[in-house]
């Protein structure tokens, strides 16, 4: 079956898209993209140094586009190796582009002569999980009020300890890039803040883990741990590009974690957050997998000032494997988010993947979404906000055409969820058939894939 992929500007157009026998799959409009065994070795630099978002690509591209450390002079290309070595290179003076090219596997739980860090060498004033367990049981503490006191004040302390080795702050005109297929950042939080102008790129993010959790008894109806540290923070910076990444929990699975007073002790976060006025990012050809609560538009329902008429982000060739939520959640944003593939293995826990909040408008099409039995697709969506809206069509479910909002209607009569999310996109480079989505996305998503 031969399955052409289209370049074009308007949805609709994928509407043309033919459908023929044979046994091969037609790529014809893909550019040729050399395989990551091709990329250069580490100290030298290579075309991934200075590549920039191509004009048309989603909404990173308007208003002048994002080119990163493209064009950086010689002295201002650096290869990391460890933590200190990174931590250095982003914190070099000056605004001139610069690139840093992530070379092996660094964590950034170690100390500046690379000793490796645990939770324990974070602890601060006497700060212990079992001590903290035992104040804070809601049998004796309660479930009224949140923690605080000396045990509370002592995981605070502790927490900032950690945060001082793991987040991690990129300055403008930046590229952050993975050299060859096995770059990595452990544990660490690369946080875009009121900054413009920033690529990360071919990385795999795994397991960034917050050593101290905070019990929250008034959390919902049962309490909830909640837990810092995402592995991309992108806070009221404008002009980012995220493409050809992983994102993965990794050594650290929320299924191999504990329970305490009844709910799961999570110390992961999100994977990419893009908040507080951030504005005018692309992401695209990522691989976000095993996570939780996985991308979060807009953090509050209160941060209007900040976030209306911001947070404007394309999603675009993106797998989202076993995520359970929040691929995206969105608040305000105008967010486009077509020919990605969402896919959920039998047994793995599942939310939703759209999740609609206030004033948000996201445009959901052309994408492939692979669900087990037992899932439904009207679980797709999830109306956070009444009177609400989000524009859908053209998805697959398991290889069928489904109307996600009837589907969503069906089973949830009494919401309040529009069909038009008040504009449309015209910042689409390429838009393949979503049948086409799974096959390519297996070929060319994630790191180690340019």
């Amino acid at each position: 079956m031969s399955l052409v992929s289209l370049r074009t500007s308007r949805p609709r157009a994928v509407a043309g898209v033919a459908l023929a026998g044979c046994a091969a799959l037609a790529l014809t409009t893909l550019p040729a993209q050399p395989s990551a065994s091709a990329a250069a070795p580490a100290g030298k630099p290579g075309r991934l140094d200075h590549a920039t978002l191509p004009a048309g690509d989603g909404w990173g591209s308007a208003e002048g586009g994002v080119t990163g450390g493209s064009g950086a002079a010689p002295e201002r290309v650096t290869t990391v190796t460890d933590r200190a070595e990174l931590a250095a290179a982003l914190a070099a003076p000056g605004d001139e582009p610069r690139v840093i090219r992530v070379a092996g596997a660094i964590d950034a739980n170690a100390d500046d002569a690379g000793n490796p860090l645990d939770c324990a060498d974070y602890a601060r004033d006497g700060y212990t999980l079992d001590g903290y367990l035992d104040t804070y049981d809601p049998e004796t503490w309660g479930w009224e009020a949140e923690p605080s006191g000396p045990l509370e004040d002592a995981r605070i302390a502790s927490a900032e300890a950690q945060r001082e080795r793991v987040l991690l702050s990129v300055p403008s005109n930046t590229t952050v890039v993975g050299v060859g297929s096995d770059a990595t950042l452990l544990g660490a939080t690369l946080d875009i803040r009121g900054v413009e102008n920033v690529i990360v790129r071919n990385l795999t993010f795994e397991d960034t883990f917050d050593c101290f959790p905070q019990w929250d008894p008034t959390d919902g109806d049962t309490g909830n741990w909640n837990s810092e540290y995402d592995s991309v923070v992108v806070y009221g910076s404008r002009h980012v590009w995220v493409d050809h990444n992983t994102f993965t929990d990794g050594r650290r699975p929320d299924a191999e974690q504990p329970e305490y007073f009844g709910m799961l002790f999570q110390q992961h976060d999100g994977q990419l957050d893009i908040v507080r006025g951030a504005d005018l990012v692309t992401v695209s050809w990522n691989v976000f997998t095993d996570h939780d609560k996985t991308i979060l538009l807009g953090n509050s329902d209160s941060a209007s000032a900040d976030d209306r008429g911001k947070l404007r982000t394309t999603f675009h060739h993106n797998l989202f494997h076993n995520v359970n939520e929040r691929a995206p959640r969105v608040r305000y944003g105008q967010v486009d988010a077509y020919n990605n593939h969402y896919r959920q293995d039998a047994g793995a826990r599942y939310g939703y993947s759209w999740g609609i909040g206030i004033e948000s408008a996201l445009v959901a099409e052309y994408n492939a979404i692979t669900l087990p039995r037992g899932i439904t697709p009207d679980r797709v969506i999830h109306q956070w906000t009444a009177d609400t809206a989000m524009t859908e069509r053209g998805n697959l479910v398991n290889g069928r055409p489904v109307d996600l909002l009837d589907a969503f209607h069906a089973a949830n009569p009494s919401n309040t969820l529009g069909d038009d999310a008040g504009w449309v996109p015209t910042l689409r480079r390429e838009l393949h058939h979503p049948l086409l989505i799974p096959l390519l996305l297996d070929l060319r998503a994630g790191a180690g894939r340019l």
